[in-house]
């Protein structure tokens, strides 16, 4: 269970979870810093870890539209905390699922900053208000690759158990 420690609207793009002036900072364990940078207030609360791993951002409808920069998703993984949507665009899920970001896509949800969030494998329970929603679920195989940690750790893993 976590907690809304913030809320956007539709359309955030990936200049806006990472922006470009940073992109020549690609290494995952380098773009945390710059993760909403332009945003002072979300920047300087995921920099100093005022928020607890579980915890949750919110946004509308196209969550991460734009550019395919995979470093608007690793500036995001890097903080360990958990989007949920109403949906995001293509390529950002496809590169959420590749490094292992945790995406909940719930077309219906409702939820206001500070909510205490449970997402379970079916439905986010917004457990301020009591109400559930539905979540539309990654595939079988796409969730296999998230919980690994990524495609890498993933691919890893199948080669590791190959061998044994």
């Amino acid at each position: 269970m976590g907690k809304v420690i913030f809320q956007f609207e539709d359309d955030i793009s990936t200049d806006i979870i990472y922006p470009g002036r940073f992109m020549a900072t690609v290494l995952p364990t380098e773009t945390p810093q710059f993760a909403f940078a332009d945003n002072k207030d979300l920047n300087k609360m995921l920099v100093n870890k005022e928020f607890s791993e579980n915890d949750i951002i919110i946004a509308g409808k196209n969550f991460g539209c734009g550019s395919s920069r995979e470093q608007a998703v690793s500036t995001i993984k890097g903080h360990g905390v958990t989007i949920i949507a109403r949906n995001f665009a293509r390529i950002f899920i496809q590169n959420s699922v590749n490094l292992g970001l945790n995406t909940i896509t719930a077309p219906d949800y409702q939820a206001e900053l500070g909510d205490e969030i449970e997402v379970l494998a079916d439905k986010v329970i917004n457990k301020t208000s009591g109400k559930e929603y539905a979540v539309i679920p990654h595939s079988a195989a796409r969730q296999q690759i998230i919980d690994a940690g990524g495609l890498i750790a993933y691919t890893r893993k199948i080669l590791i158990d190959k061998n044994k």
